[in-house]
């Protein structure tokens, strides 16, 4: 294992009416200008209504912006970051899912920064020399992203994710009401994508990260099972709970302790992102790019993925040798997308979202597979 520094200064609240009792009480803390930044749909949750009107009961001066829908792009956080200048922002307040605290943490570096944020620290990763402005964030959705850890941010058809921990938020909330009427389909496309992102970041080869595997295996472990708990019982508060914990965790640099480089590229995520225009969209993309990538994995390094079928698909570690283990493993993953009602092959797609995918994986051959 690396030499590694671990750093997490963001204060955690979860649970059933947290942001409703506390959210007064964070912001406090700052001066009268706030930005709060959503994905321009409350949809059921109500919880970008229930922000506005503790904003206005604390006497906050609010200006808004829209980011999303799956990642900010450059665009909507230079955006942000404007406003961000004009108007003497003390807070930024993200009120969504990943795409909203991903375009938080941009526009929080963007605000302040010399220079232009793509440039320095998108293509590139130039040193965090100035504090960033402070970033609060309470999840409405299931896939809140990586609350202490990277962002992502696309820039003329590029996406890259960057870690800077001083962009982190200092306060996130999380109550599991929020989803509480959420669509099933909506439901388990947040929770697969987390899920989706714990496992690719899984597959990235990587020495000395042991510890880091093994914790990945259990919360992926435990996202399958809640999965299909929140499926097929969609009133069991507890599982939906645990889902929405489960999903706040994959993303974070907790997971990469070790590493000896930085947060790893992740181009099958990049891919659907780039290629869709929903949520049913991205993750009927990703799951087929997820499952193409796993069957060739199981060619190439069998070991990786017998393990993990033992561990997260609980194929019984007697009978079998690794190669087959690990393709036993794939064929549990097929039959777990097909129980999400998620395609499996290519040829299910529609056709302009096959079109949009193609041109996306070209250069990285990520839909070819040959057995």
């Amino acid at each position: 294992m690396n030499n590694f520094l671990f750093e997490n200064g963001t204060k955690f609240l979860f649970g059933g009416g947290c942001v409703k009792e506390y959210l007064s009480s964070f912001l406090t803390g700052y001066g009268p200008s706030v930005l709060l930044v959503t994905d321009g749909g409350d949809g059921p949750s109500g919880a970008a209504d229930e922000a506005r009107d503790i904003l206005r009961r604390s006497g906050k001066q609010t200006a808004e912006c829209i980011v999303g829908p799956f990642c900010p792009r450059y665009e909507q956080v230079q955006q942000a970051a404007r406003l961000c200048r004009e108007r003497h922002v003390d807070l930024i307040l993200g009120v969504g899912g990943s795409a909203v605290l991903d375009g938080c943490k941009a526009a929080s570096l963007a605000a302040v920064c010399r220079g232009d944020l793509w440039e320095n620290f998108g293509e590139l990763q130039g040193v965090v020399d100035v504090p960033p402005l402070p970033v609060g964030f309470v999840a409405s959705h299931l896939e809140a992203g990586a609350i202490n850890g990277a962002a992502g941010l696309i820039h003329e058809n590029q996406c890259v994710w960057r870690d800077y921990p001083p962009c982190d938020p200092q306060f996130a909330l999380l109550d599991p009401g929020y989803t509480r009427k959420l669509p099933r389909q909506l439901l388990t496309a947040q929770g697969f994508s987390a899920l989706a992102g714990a496992l690719e970041q899984y597959l990235t080869p990587a020495d000395g990260m042991g510890v880091s595997h093994e914790l990945l295996e259990t919360l992926m472990r435990g996202m399958v099972q809640d999965l299909r708990v929140c499926r097929t019982i969609p009133s069991d508060e507890d599982a939906r709970s645990n889902l929405m914990w489960r999903c706040a965790l994959w993303g974070s640099r907790f997971f990469q302790l070790g590493r000896r480089f930085s947060f790893p590229p992740l181009p099958l995520r990049e891919a659907a992102i780039l290629s869709s225009s929903d949520w049913v969209e991205y993750v009927g993309a990703l799951a087929v790019l997820l499952l193409v990538h796993c069957r060739r994995e199981a060619e190439r390094h069998p070991d990786v993925l017998a393990q993990l079928a033992h561990r997260v698909w609980e194929v019984p570690e007697t009978g079998q040798d690794e190669r087959e283990a690990a393709q036993t493993g794939v064929r549990a993953f097929a039959d777990f997308l097909r129980e999400l009602e998620l395609p499996t092959e290519h040829s299910e797609l529609d056709d302009t979202l096959r079109c949009h995918l193609k041109r996306s994986v070209t250069a990285q051959n990520l839909l070819v597979y040959t057995a």
